[in-house]
């Protein structure tokens, strides 16, 4: 049987008994398939819709189709390997499972916040720098995106080639960073994640939100909202989604960035085990969350789910307006690449 050893010198097996006991493993196995089944159903109905209804597919809205796969990613995969863990009273997949499990959970969550990050450059630009916003394409949005996918590629896979490492958690049931070995390589690690994956994307929406918000005030106060070229009613529907989304974001990751923290300058043994799983669920909470943020703070997806509910061929979703949409908001096949 696969082990590893802990800053300790306690072998922390694969498989190996649990900090908890099997009720509280049924429970947790209870919600993860509750909300897996949730996760995955939301998330392809957000999908179906931006199949069916062609004015959905916006550059805008083509970042919030990948935030979609992150979701679909975590419940499809994350969620089913760590409920039947629990089930089974400790982690059930050996070592090369751990690996692979860690490392898909990190990527998802960094891919995240990076689309997040471009969502709210997004708005940014749509909002305050129309005249910017209007030269860019299909191509542009796609190399933002891209770059956010393989940031998470290059942080989930170095714990697999030896920078911090991947391993069991106290719970025995699920695998994470190893921050029960406090080294000097989980240390930096975890530094630089904090600082590269945390700080500088809350940097940019702060930024990014801040000015959005000065830009609004200022057109307001000055009654000229018709006066310039952006349909002002969409863009406010999905600023406030955009904003919502980073919130929960936040509220959803803090307690394992605590975690993190807690284990790099103090001791990793005093961290309470009830923390430690349930900052990784809070983690994953949000695979769920969002295409409830998607339909509650968006009118144009409220139009379509119920489109959807009610079996309509077609439905008319857009906003009327009498001033042109920016680039952002612009079908992708009206995009110049």
């Amino acid at each position: 049987m696969d082990s590893e050893v802990n800053s300790s010198g306690d072998v922390a097996p694969y498989g190996g008994k649990s900090a908890f006991s099997q009720m509280e493993h049924n429970i947790v196995a209870g919600y993860l398939i509750t909300a897996g089944v949730i996760s995955l159903a939301s998330n392809i109905v957000v999908l179906l819709m931006f199949v069916k209804f062609r004015e959905l597919r916006t550059a805008t809205n083509f970042i919030i189709i990948n935030l979609a796969f992150t979701d679909i990613g975590v419940a499809g995969i994350g969620y089913p390997m760590s409920a039947a863990s629990d089930i089974h009273g400790s982690w059930k997949f050996g070592y090369s499972g751990c690996q692979i499990y860690a490392a898909l959970n990190i990527f998802f969550g960094m891919a995240s916040i990076g689309l997040l990050t471009v969502v709210a450059i997004d708005r940014y630009l749509t909002i305050c720098r129309p005249g910017i916003s209007q030269k860019m394409t299909a191509r542009s949005y796609n190399i933002f995106i891209l770059a956010a996918w393989l940031n998470a590629v290059f942080w989930s896979s170095m714990p697999i080639v030896g920078w911090a490492s991947y391993a069991p958690d106290p719970t025995g049931a699920t695998c994470t960073i190893n921050w029960r070995q406090n080294d000097a390589s989980f240390i930096s690690f975890t530094m630089a994640v904090i600082a590269v994956n945390f700080v500088v994307p809350l940097s940019v929406m702060f930024y990014c939100y801040y000015n959005v918000s000065v830009t609004v005030k200022r057109y307001k106060t000055s009654n000229c909202m018709e006066s310039i070229n952006i349909d002002w009613s969409d863009q406010m529907d999905v600023t406030k989604m955009s904003i919502i989304m980073i919130i929960m974001f936040l509220v959803a990751w803090s307690p394992y960035s605590l975690v993190c923290l807690w284990a790099s300058f103090g001791d990793p043994k005093t961290i309470p085990a009830p923390m430690a799983i349930i900052a990784p669920l809070f983690a994953k909470s949000s695979t769920f969350y969002n295409p409830c943020i998607y339909v509650i703070a968006n009118k144009k997806f409220r139009r379509a789910i119920i489109g959807m509910i009610r079996c309509q061929t077609r439905q008319r979703i857009t906003i009327s307006t009498q001033v042109p949409m920016t680039i952002s908001q612009q079908p992708l096949t009206q995009f110049n690449t």
